[in-house]
């Protein structure tokens, strides 16, 4: 069933209803009628192929929504494109019991960025080239190892009141006017940020793409990590002061994590956008990203990492919501944990991982993503790429269970027909025959 020229004819809703049903029936490990196909498309890329630099994506709204619908028109999945052009925010976190303030400062975007002058986030056209791929996520060191147990005792007063004022320049002094000018500056940021996820999604809800509903959760040692004490800095904790960062995630998982999950009200097949116009919608997920997986001994791994990754699954399924984690880097030494999950709990993304081990080890449990390496796509020819996806689907589409995805962000070099040739090798030979 394609993608392109025969779904003309389809209405939107039948073709997001089309692909909400190709995508559930792969995670609910049946065969659907044809493999599912995602494709991360960098930041860099869809601008390029947009005609605008990638600093315009990230500080003009009015071009990004037009550079994201036309790489979703241009590259068609089963996936909708997603709308967020920005990373994880510490004031989000800080503000994350206020649901009427929460959503507009959750997510830093370019904007905010200069409102902000945080210390965590490079973006094209500041610190970076106005033409790099995309904006960096590169963390700082904003929790002292001295301080754990004061993040402990009270984690949201400690980033209100210490971290925040440490991670953004303009915050540095809190009710100074500068940094009152700066918090209205950003409200009214996140305000037309709001403005365009929204026209964005019903902009893809219009071409028939399904809406994607979901809620973000992190392991807490990714949490301490990423945000609060570097890679590095975690891990040295890991061996210094492991009883600290034992206690700190169990802190992380109650507040920040168990608490989103069971609050949670799972929408029905429909969600409602600020229009007041219903959409085809998929069920909920929970979306994990993992970044400290490969970086543990398995000893290290078991105590700190999975009993809280396996938590948050878990926690979700009970509540009806799939999970969907990107398992990053090599996954390989903690592939078998996973049948420990109740069946059918969610999906897998690998990164590194080969997906025909993943598809062999979690057959009939577990609904495996991934397969298709960016590094494969800049160097391959089109030829190439349809005899690779080819040959892939014939190894793992048996069975039900699979989405083919890239394993991670397709960069702005990517010659365009390979991105092509991977949808229409999928169109060819990803049909389920009965």
């Amino acid at each position: 069933m394609a993608m392109t020229n025969l779904n003309r004819s389809k209405t939107p809703e039948e073709l997001a209803k089309e692909r909400i049903e190709r995508i559930e029936a792969a995670i609910n490990l049946k065969e659907p009628d044809r493999i599912p196909l995602e494709l991360n498309l960098d930041f860099g890329f869809k601008a390029k192929w947009a005609g605008i630099t990638t600093y315009e994506l990230f500080f003009d709204y009015e071009k990004a929504c037009k550079a994201l619908i036309k790489a979703a028109i241009d590259f068609p999945t089963d996936f909708p494109p997603l709308a967020l052009i920005g990373a994880g925010s510490l004031l989000g976190f800080a503000l994350r019991d206020y649901a009427d303030i929460a959503p507009f400062v959750g997510v830093l975007t370019g904007p905010m960025h200069d409102i902000l002058r945080d210390k965590y986030t490079r973006w094209p056209g500041r610190e970076l080239s106005p033409n790099a791929g995309s904006f960096q996520f590169i963390g700082g060191e904003f929790l002292k190892p001295e301080e754990y147990e004061q993040f402990i005792d009270n984690p949201i007063k400690f980033m209100a009141e210490v971290i925040v004022p440490r991670a953004h320049e303009t915050l540095e002094k809190p009710g100074s006017p500068e940094a009152m000018a700066a918090l209205i500056r950003l409200g009214l940021e996140g305000h037309k940020y709001a403005n365009f996820v929204s026209l964005v999604m019903k902009n893809l809800a219009e071409l028939g793409y399904p809406l994607f509903v979901s809620i973000a959760a992190m392991v807490p040692l990714d949490f301490l990590g990423d945000f609060l004490r570097t890679i590095p800095g975690i891990l040295l904790d890991l061996r210094k002061v492991p009883e600290k960062v034992k206690v700190a995630c169990d802190v992380l998982m109650n507040k920040f994590v168990l608490d989103r999950i069971r609050t949670f009200e799972p929408p029905s097949h429909t969600a409602t956008l600020p229009h007041q116009k219903k959409y085809p919608a998929t069920k909920p997920f929970t979306g994990v990203p993992l970044h400290l997986n490969e970086y543990l001994s398995p000893k290290l791994y078991d105590e700190f990492y999975w009993p809280y990754l396996k938590r948050i699954i878990v926690e979700s399924y009970n509540r009806g919501i799939k999970c969907l984690v990107g398992f990053e880097g090599r996954h390989d030494a903690h592939l078998e944990k996973l049948l420990e999950l109740p069946k059918g709990w969610g999906i897998g993304l690998f990164e590194k991982t080969d997906i025909r081990k993943a598809k062999r080890v979690l057959e009939g449990h577990t609904c495996v993503m991934g397969g298709i390496p960016p590094t494969l796509l800049l160097s391959s020819t089109p030829k190439q790429i349809e005899n690779y996806i080819k040959k892939l689907l014939e190894d793992t589409m048996e069975g039900g269970g699979l989405i083919l995805a890239s394993s991670t962000a397709i960069p702005a070099e990517t010659p365009p027909e390979n991105v092509k040739a991977v949808i229409k090798a999928v169109e060819k030979y990803g049909t389920i025959r009965r």
